[in-house]
């Protein structure tokens, strides 16, 4: 598609967009442009999940039949105008004391990042503050990976059970699926307890779980003892961590995205038993249009704020 470039305004900032028809998923078809409208029009229910959040990105500058990279530093030629947050880095393995974190939390911003062909946006459980610093986790995340060859019929049948978990502990919890093989669920938080507490908090409903349902559930690490069970992922509420930004893309072989999803629909997933078309799959066009119909359903959790329980 050769290298051209067109220069847009957005929101007061001037952009040079390149390669807008460059290929991005060969399978379908989809170009580096669409990914583009993607991401500006669910900018408005995508960008409060973003907010004050560090966010590391994966990039596919040659589509995702290519390889692909992680990305946490502000790339080179940032624009000065996009806001970043220099914060230290847990478990860093280049021997940095600290990234320099983009935050993604304005139109311009996130439209800039997709053309750099950031298809997937990863954000931690914790927020940066008025100071620039780390604050505890203001949600509980739990993560539920399916070991082949479980799938996401599974994942729903766990998130039913820690479902209720949940609610018997007076917490509303919110279901998403990964846009790839799982789902994830939230938990606001009040930003009361530290991310080894949360985490601590996530391992014991893990275990409790895998304790009564051993042939479903798994909560310990090792991937060689997952096959045909759902791990429970507790850790991804370690500070170090980061999980998938809801409404973000995946680079799948297509645009699957992370999408949030009813309970209705959760429950309807356990009872089912697609063989060809697992349910809980959605693309961008998907996605589109289940926000023009419901809006989006993490809103709710945006204004909540619950203690841990002790």
């Amino acid at each position: 598609m050769g290298s051209s470039k067109v220069t847009v305004e957005v929101e007061g900032r001037k952009l040079a967009l390149s390669n807008l028809g460059k290929v991005l998923y060969p399978e379908t078809g989809t170009a580096k442009g669409e990914i583009i409208q993607y991401y500006t029009q669910v900018a408005p229910v995508l960008l409060p999940h973003l907010e004050d959040r560090p966010v590391t990105r994966k990039r596919w500058p040659n589509g995702v039949s290519e390889d692909s990279f992680f990305e946490k530093n502000a790339p080179r030629g940032t624009p000065p105008w996009v806001r970043t947050a220099e914060l230290p880095s847990p478990g860093s393995t280049k021997d940095r004391d600290t990234v320099v974190y983009v935050m993604a939390d304005d139109l311009p911003t996130l439209v800039w990042l997709a053309n750099l062909a950031v298809l997937e946006i990863h954000v931690p459980q914790w927020t940066v503050d008025e100071d620039g610093r780390g604050t505890n986790p203001d949600r509980l995340v739990v993560d539920l990976d399916p070991g082949e060859p479980a799938n996401i019929i599974q994942c729903c049948q766990v998130a039913l059970l820690l479902g209720e978990l949940f609610d018997d502990a007076g917490l509303p919890s919110y279901p998403k699926t990964s846009g790839s093989k799982g789902m994830q669920m939230y938990v606001p938080l009040d930003r009361g307890a530290t991310d080894d507490e949360v985490s601590a908090y996530a391992r014991g409903l893990a275990q409790r779980l895998e304790r009564d349902h051993p042939k479903l559930v798994i909560s310990r690490m090792e991937r060689a003892a997952r096959g045909g069970k759902v791990f429970i992922d507790w850790s991804q509420n370690n500070a170090a961590k980061t999980t998938v930004a809801p409404y973000s893309v995946r680079g799948r072989t297509e645009p699957t995205v992370s999408t949030p999803v009813t309970w209705d629909e959760v429950e309807q997933g356990a009872r089912s038993t697609a063989k060809s078309r697992l349910p809980l799959r959605f693309d961008i066009e998907d996605v589109l249009a289940r926000l023009d119909e419901d809006g989006d359903l993490l809103a709710p959790m945006l204004d909540q704020a619950h203690p841990l329980p002790s």
